[in-house]
């Protein structure tokens, strides 16, 4: 029995002698834990991997590659958006339309490179069946990627400068872009003329347009000469002459004025001194008096003639005489008379003078500015005056006119 006792009292002793081994066997246990633990972690990080580099392969479906060539598209649309809101100067609503773009262009390339939509673990076309209307293409090369940087970096760039450029009054883009600024009005003045005559500008355009070629030019202005002084001749016989010159002015009668009946006839002898000169009643009633032109005012015609006396006066002074005027054929018609075609001289259809001017129906007006250096007709027309100036043209060329008629060409033509 007493062994027994000092065998159970030395078993206490074995158990302290046994702690060591059961220690050792607690720290391979932690350690067996900590190496399985280090195991899954490295498989799941090659599983991360791995799923990764499946986004990251080029697409091998077509499916794959259409949708990344809608996106591609999309993505440029985007750009040109982008870009033309650079330019274009738009309004304050519109601003915030074109921030909301931009906004939406630099979600669009995160989602791309991050693929949030993607979900861990699983391939490309698998994701696709599970998810194919939220699903972002897999992310692009780094080239690409680059790219994408690049524009959503100049979309940035040109919304500070646009609205740098709106604070300035101007709008200036660099990098290959264009500049837009606020464009100066031309001047009036800068007209140039190269080779070209004054003169003929004057017939074409003006004496305005002409007068600035002959400053530019260095040419001295021609000074305007007064009608008066120029048309009529001083102290000259005031009587009826050989040549006389004739022009009426006329009124509108019928539904919108557009025919003509006379309403005042004028006469001048070779000086230019006026033999007759009278208003007519109208023989109509008056829908246009034409003031502006004719110079004509319903009190005139109160006070006129009658037509059939006027009539009658204008014959007897023009029986057996030379008359002189322009478009003549117009005159006569209002007071329907009839002249030998020997006897008339039109400054309208004499060809030295059209070949001057270089027209074939030269106004009285334009041959008046470029061959008498005088302003007829500026506003209102007077008949004495127009006699006048057709007068003074064609005693200017008397000599040469009345010799070229004397030609078997211009008899031919008389007949």
């Amino acid at each position: 029995m007493a062994k027994e006792k000092s065998k159970s009292s030395n078993s206490p002793t074995g158990c302290g002698t046994g702690k060591p081994e059961n220690h050792a066997n607690q720290l391979r246990k932690k350690k067996k834990r900590f190496f399985w633990k280090q195991k899954i972690k490295l498989a799941e990080k090659k599983t991360e991997k791995s799923t990764s580099g499946v986004t990251w392969l080029p697409p091998k479906t077509p499916q794959e590659v259409s949708f990344n060539w809608r996106t591609l598209q999309e993505l440029l649309k985007q750009k040109a958006a982008n870009l033309d809101s650079a330019v274009t100067r738009v309004d304050m609503s519109s601003k915030k339309k074109h921030a909301t773009e931009a906004e939406g262009a630099v979600s669009k390339p995160a989602d791309l490179n991050g693929a949030s939509n993607r979900q861990k673990g699983k391939p490309w076309n698998n994701a696709q069946q599970d998810h194919p209307e939220t699903l972002v293409p897999p992310a692009l090369p780094t080239w690409k990627r680059s790219a994408h940087k690049s524009t959503l970096s100049q979309a940035q760039e040109t919304k500070k400068e646009h609205k740098a450029g709106e604070r300035s009054g101007h709008m200036e883009r660099t990098d290959r872009d264009i500049k837009h600024k606020r464009r100066k009005p031309e001047e009036p003045g800068d007209i140039w003329f190269d080779d070209v005559d004054p003169d003929d500008i004057e017939a074409a355009l003006g004496p305005e347009a002409a007068n600035v070629a002959r400053k530019q030019l260095g040419i001295e202005e021609k000074p305007q000469q007064p009608a008066e002084q120029t048309l009529v001749k001083e102290k000259a016989f005031e009587g009826l002459t050989r040549a006389v010159a004739m022009d009426c002015e006329m009124v509108g009668v019928g539904p919108k004025g557009e025919d003509s009946v006379v309403a005042r006839v004028s006469l001048v002898n070779q000086f230019g001194k006026c033999v007759y000169d009278k208003y007519v009643k109208a023989t109509e009633k008056v829908t246009d008096y034409r003031t502006a032109v004719s110079g004509i005012r319903p009190k005139n015609l109160k006070t006129g003639e009658d037509f059939n006396v006027v009539q009658k006066e204008v014959a007897d002074i023009l029986r057996g005489r030379i008359l002189v005027g322009h478009a003549l054929q117009n005159d006569l018609k209002v007071l329907f008379l009839d002249h030998p075609k020997k006897r008339i001289r039109d400054t309208q259809r004499y060809k030295p003078f059209r070949q001057q001017v270089k027209s074939g129906r030269p106004s009285l007006k334009l041959l008046c500015e470029k061959l008498l250096n005088v302003n007829v007709q500026r506003s209102e027309h007077s008949s004495t005056q127009d006699a006048q100036a057709a007068m003074k043209l064609y005693m200017m060329e008397k000599k040469q006119w009345e010799a070229s008629l004397k030609t078997p060409e211009s008899k031919a033509e008389m007949k």
